[in-house]
């Protein structure tokens, strides 16, 4: 069956239905990475995307119960140029379309992605609306997806946080509070293999209801959106400002930039995939890092003295972390919890457990 992306400024792609039939709007990003689909389709931070896979084969290795990093996929649609018919490896227990059927995400085999996402980097991203609805007409999902909202300033950390405090992992020799606004799964295994006693705390969680669990450290989640539409937890950071080690990731990186001062702006069409080179600033090396993310801190409107960048992408020379000459806390944009390298970020891990160390002696 035939089915439609229109992006809002008119540009239309055709292929087939894959996975469910609907018709869904959000913001059309593009992922550059090779694998590890299963993990892009369940990060909460792409809830109000639409996200199209630059890799041309998708769906080769099928989905397990294993990999996921939330206990749902968020993504709006799902874009990809050939569908895999076999689904090989000894841990699968579905196929990608059942998949994506069964939790009613619609998607389109058959784009022409490279097209899309040339068009993306050119005009940048954009919202659009998928469809498999052929009784639909073209100027109809036009009408749809320019009426429809933008990300720009909306809050999609109350539609991914979890809805009560809970227990991630009940032993350990630090006690780590995260602030979820949207947290990958891994980012909490992270922290439990590093003996950490773990706490997800939901994200209108106020600074006092923290501290008052009396944790060693705070980790601020990763998450979707704009992190400008999110004033009340940028509230909580700054009342954790100084007061407790604090290590942001990618939504928590903007959060902290924002309590610290300075301000966001939305890049042309973000960073999302698993091949960005990132440079360590203290250090000279190069990571490649996972990122997925469509804001930016603007470095130049940090003007704390004490306040240094400790990490800039190679791409864009945009800022990729921060920390406090003074201040127990640090940040980065990029996913130190995911793979690429395999393991080149996840130091950063290890950083945290010394800060919370060095504050807790």
């Amino acid at each position: 069956m035939k089915a439609l992306l229109m992006l809002e400024d008119g540009t239309c792609f055709e292929g087939q239905t894959f996975g469910a039939s609907g018709t869904k709007t959000g913001e059309v990003v593009f992922n550059t990475s090779m694998s590890g689909y299963q993990e892009i389709l369940t990060d909460p931070s792409y809830k109000g995307q639409i996200v199209a896979m630059t890799y041309p084969l998708i769906g080769n290795y099928g989905v397990n119960e294993e990999d996921v990093e939330s206990h749902r996929p968020w993504v709006e649609g799902f874009l990809i140029r050939e569908k895999s018919n076999l689904a090989s490896n000894w841990r699968s227990t579905e196929s990608l379309e059942d998949y994506l059927r069964q939790h009613d995400i619609p998607g389109i085999e058959g784009i022409d992605t490279r097209a899309l996402t040339r068009h993306i980097r050119s005009a940048g991203a954009m919202k659009a609306v998928i469809s498999t609805d052929e009784a639909i007409s073209r100027d109809s999902l036009l009408t749809l997806v320019r009426k429809s909202d933008s990300l720009v300033g909306k809050d999609l950390v109350k539609e991914v946080t979890s809805d009560k405090p809970q227990c991630w992992n009940k032993k350990g020799a630090y006690k780590v509070v995260v602030l979820d606004c949207g947290v990958k799964y891994n980012i909490l295994r992270e922290l439990a293999k590093r003996n950490c006693e773990v706490y997800v705390a939901p994200a209108y969680s106020s600074a006092k209801d923290i501290l008052g669990q009396k944790p060693h450290g705070v980790l601020l989640s990763n998450g979707p959106g704009d992190p400008a539409g999110v004033p009340y937890v940028v509230e909580t950071v700054k009342g954790l400002v100084g007061k407790i080690p604090l290590f942001g990731i990618c939504l928590g990186h903007q959060m902290l930039g924002l309590a610290l001062g300075g301000k966001t702006f939305k890049l042309k069409f973000g960073h999302h995939g698993a091949n960005h080179p990132v440079k360590d600033t203290t250090t000279g090396k190069i990571a490649i890092t996972v990122q997925n993310h469509g804001f930016c801190v603007d470095v130049e409107s940090l003007n704390d003295p004490d306040i240094e960048i400790t990490h800039i992408n190679l791409n864009d020379q945009t800022v990729e972390g921060l920390r406090h000459k003074k201040l127990p806390l640090f940040a980065v944009q990029f996913h130190p919890e995911a793979s690429p390298g395999p393991n080149d970020a996840k130091y950063l891990f290890d950083e945290f457990i010394n800060l919370m160390k060095q504050n807790n002696a």
